[in-house]
């Protein structure tokens, strides 16, 4: 007979991840997470393939961060072509931090704006019911006061 084995804890969470929608607070761990490996990987790589530039690993950190926040003061920078590939992936998740930060802000700034609007078309559209039953109940009292008046006409 053939075992399944059990699902380990990353493969849990991997299939709970891609079964429904993540949260921000899910969202930002995995931006800061990835972020945090990028520095500092990156400060590691660049020490190790531009060493003339980078004398240790925190100068390479350094110049990670840097990059990676796109504030890039230019006071270390690669000279190896090695280094400079290292430098695009670098970038290219500079931006990719803060164009996901940016979505993240404006998605809630935008789900608020519109979770308001819908309160206020509730709120109206009661205000609309309540008048319209006012309007059914005068009418009804009304044909009430209708049928009596007819009853007494008929008599």
């Amino acid at each position: 007979m053939a075992r399944i084995s059990r699902p380990n804890l990353v493969e849990r969470r991997m299939s709970r991840f891609l079964r429904e929608p993540p949260s921000v607070r899910t969202a930002a761990s995995v931006i800061v997470t990835a972020t945090t490996v990028v520095v500092v990987g990156g400060g590691a790589l660049m020490r190790v393939l531009d060493p003339d530039e980078y004398s240790n690993i925190w100068v390479g950190m350094w110049w990670a961060l840097q990059t990676v926040t796109t504030v890039g003061y230019g006071d270390v920078t690669p000279h190896n072509p090695s280094g400079r590939i290292v430098a695009t992936f670098v970038m290219l998740e500079g931006i990719a931090f803060l164009t996901i930060t940016i979505a993240a802000i404006t998605s809630t700034f935008v789900a608020r704006a519109q979770g308001e609007r819908e309160a206020a078309e509730a709120a109206h559209e009661d205000q609309a019911e309540k008048r319209i039953e006012a309007r059914l109940d005068d009418l009804a009292a009304r044909l009430d006061r209708l049928e009596t008046m007819l009853l007494q006409l008929g008599n």
